[in-house]
């Protein structure tokens, strides 16, 4: 059977309410869209939060899934989940800049968060470097295996605009690796 029938038959089955079809599509992505938000985000745990975060919106959202490519309107919740915690995580920086301003304390003396244990390899240190939005480009092209066309489509700018920045970013990246 041809994989794009048995995707919209799956999908299909989602927008039934058919839990069957909720596993599989979460068998068929769970694996790539875990490794997008490890790429971006370095942190094994927040990558598991992430992505439970976009299964539960699959299935709040599937209903409003038109049609078009599949792999691009998921990531593209991907994406809006990923820039949700970078939000969130602003928001929490300030917050806890004024409290400790109202405690008087210096940077150094604040509270520090636990960071991981991990060990992580050079390109994922590397690439935590960059922007976040030239990450972003560069996992949604070469981890999500997403074409040109589609990450501009979902970033809403020129075909021209998304290559640039990605050809930038990975010149930047370049650098960074034989630095």
């Amino acid at each position: 059977m041809d994989s794009s029938v048995e995707l919209a038959r799956i999908i299909a089955g989602c927008k039934s309410g058919d839990a069957d079809c909720f596993a599989r599509i979460v068998e068929l992505y769970a694996g790539r869209c875990y490794g997008y938000f490890y790429r971006l985000t370095g942190d094994r745990n927040l990558s598991d939060e992430l992505l439970s975060e976009l299964f539960v919106r699959l299935v709040q959202k599937i209903g409003s899934y038109k049609g078009g490519t599949f792999e691009s309107w998921l990531f593209r919740i991907a994406l809006n989940i990923f820039h949700d915690h970078l939000r969130g995580k602003q928001r929490r920086k300030k917050l806890l800049d004024a409290r400790r301003t109202e405690l008087e304390l210096e940077p150094d003396e604040a509270p520090r968060s636990d960071a991981s244990d991990e060990q992580v390899d050079r390109l994922q240190v590397q690439l935590s470097r960059l922007d976040a939005d030239t990450r972003e480009l560069i996992m949604l092209r070469y981890y999500s295996q997403l074409s040109f066309k589609k990450i501009a489509e979902m970033r809403r700018e020129p075909i021209g605009t998304a290559l640039s920045k990605l050809h930038r970013g990975l010149k930047k990246l370049r650098e960074l690796m034989e630095g």
